[in-house]
This record gives structure tokens, C-alpha cells and sequence, in this order.
């Protein structure tokens, strides 16, 4: 059932509509539908999302979810309770948050996923080398990279796992935006979503 927040079955709830925090990152609603289509989830898919930040991931994919469930991991506990506060916001009760530092919390983590989301993060290679080892065969990872640095760690470390059915998109969207007495397009901060699957 959708959340009466939410009352659709379709991905890309309004960023206006999610608690927020200064200072802590938050997915937009276009690099949302992106990461969301590249993850190819089905109802009942396990799925890490690490570095979660404000939850807007966690929330969505938990609403698609419901036969599965979502662990989010974030390091501040205060961001950890915003995540908390945002899947109450949407009625979304398939997650479980988890406060710790990637890599290091990720064998802490229950069960085995067939998906893992990575949200970008300094050790982003450190992360995705030690999530390989916990990701069900044909498992897949999505990463999301905002920087060319992050892209060079990530593209790496995918070659270096041996990763199939690579997929690399660099989002370029626009929003119209009034200023003044004018409307403008403004653009939102590309992103680099990489993407890549475990075969065995």
C-alpha cells in the first residue's frame, strides 16, 4: 500500500517532502529515479544502502520494497535518526538503520544482499571491495560518484572485482527555477552513477 504521504506506486517523491538537515547530503529527485531504474529491484530484494545520508533512497526503495527490507547505514547518529525520522514520515517500517563506519560495520550487517547501494563517501573503493565479498551471486552495485577522483577509485575497483554488465551514466538535468521576475533553468549538480554485477 503507498503511504499517504505518497500516495503513488511510482519513485520520485518531491525533495520538499523529506525532513532535512543543514549540511547532509541529499539524493535529488532525478539522481533518485536514476540510482532507483540502475539498482533493478524486485519486491522482495534485500538491499545495503550505505552512506545514506538524509534517507531519501532508503525511504524509496523501502516503499517498493515491501517484501524486502533496507538497511541503511550512516556514521553520525544524529543523521542515523533523521533516516529514522523519514521512514516514519512515509510509514516505511521494512528498515533498519545501522550507525557505524564503512567498511569496517559492514560485517556487522545482517544477512547477505542481492543489492547495495553506495552513496559516495573518501574510502568509496574500500567500500565496494569489501561489499563484493558479502554480495549475492548476481547481486549488483550501484554507486553513485560526484566527483572525477570518486570515478577513477570506483571504475578501479569494478575492474579489479571483475564485475559484468558495467553501466556508467553521467546525469545532466535542468530545473526550472523563477529569480526575480524570470524563470530559469537551473542545473542540478551532475552525478556519475556507476553500476556492475556479481557473477559467481
Amino acid at each position: 500500500m503507498p503511504s499517504p504521504l505518497w500516495p503513488y506506486i511510482t519513485p520520485g517523491i518531491p525533495d520538499d517532502l523529506f525532513e532535512r538537515l543543514p549540511g547532509i547530503p541529499l539524493s535529488k529527485r532525478e539522481m533518485r529515479l536514476l540510482i532507483i531504474s540502475a539498482l533493478r529491484l524486485q519486491p522482495n530484494h534485500l538491499l545495503w544502502d550505505i552512506g545514506a545520508g538524509t534517507g531519501t533512497i532508503t525511504v524509496e526503495t523501502g516503499l517498493l520494497c515491501r517484501q524486502g527490507k533496507i538497511i541503511a547505514v550512516e556514521r553520525d547518529q544524529e543523521v542515523a535518526n533523521l533516516i529514522r525520522r523519514n521512514c516514519d514520515r512515509f510509514g516505511v517500517h521494512n528498515i533498519e538503520v545501522i550507525e557505524g563506519i564503512a567498511p569496517e560495520c559492514l560485517e556487522k550487517l545482517p544477512q547477505t544482499p542481492q543489492r547495495v547501494c553506495i552513496e559516495g563517501g573518501r574510502l568509496i573503493k574500500d567500500i565496494l571491495t569489501e561489499v563484493w565479498r558479502y554480495l549475492q551471486p548476481q547481486g549488483r552495485v550501484v554507486v553513485t560518484a560526484s566527483n572525477l577522483e570518486s570515478l577513477y577509485k570506483v571504475s578501479e575497483g569494478f575492474a579489479e572485482l571483475q564485475a559484468r554488465n558495467l553501466e556508467v551514466v553521467q546525469s545532466a538535468v535542468n530545473r526550472l527555477e523563477t529569480r526575480g521576475n524570470h524563470q530559469t533553468f537551473a542545473a542540478v549538480n551532475p552525478t556519475f552513477i556507476l553500476s556492475g554485477e556479481k557473477i559467481d
